[in-house]
């Protein structure tokens, strides 16, 4: 799962110049396919691939008794905490939207309709996002 402070090292990637692409696994492409506007649903995916367009271009550093730690692991740091924060906001907004499209459901057809069948489809999967500090 994609978890801040993940990389706590500065000089993890070292020399580490094939380092190129990050791809993601596991719950995250869950949620965001879960959200309810497609804007947000790009925003995220343009925020996930920018990573691999910064990456190629970040230096490793050099050989470990030089003092250059290089930036990929700096770059990833600060990328992993983006895409967190930008996932739990639109996380707290597809939350806010699904609670006002149940009161209006509740007006519309009974309570226990809409709970039962209608809003556990709106609904995000079970995934925990956190970015500390």
């Amino acid at each position: 799962p994609l978890k801040d402070n993940m990389i706590t090292r500065d000089n993890i990637f070292r020399g580490c110049e094939n380092l190129e692409r990050v791809d993601l696994v596991g719950g995250i492409h869950e949620t965001i396919a879960a959200l309810q506007l497609e804007e947000w649903r790009n925003d995220m995916n343009e925020e996930i691939d920018s990573i691999n367009q910064i990456l190629p271009i970040t230096p490793a550093g050099g050989e470990a008794d030089d003092g250059d730690v290089g930036e990929k692991a700096i770059v990833i740091r600060t990328w992993t905490r983006s895409v967190l924060r930008k996932l739990i906001g639109f996380k707290e907004q597809h939350h806010r939207l699904l609670d006002e499209t149940a009161t209006t459901l509740e007006l519309a057809i009974p309570k226990d309709i809409a709970i039962k069948n209608i809003i556990p489809f709106l609904e995000l999967p079970s995934c925990t996002f956190e970015v500390e500090g």
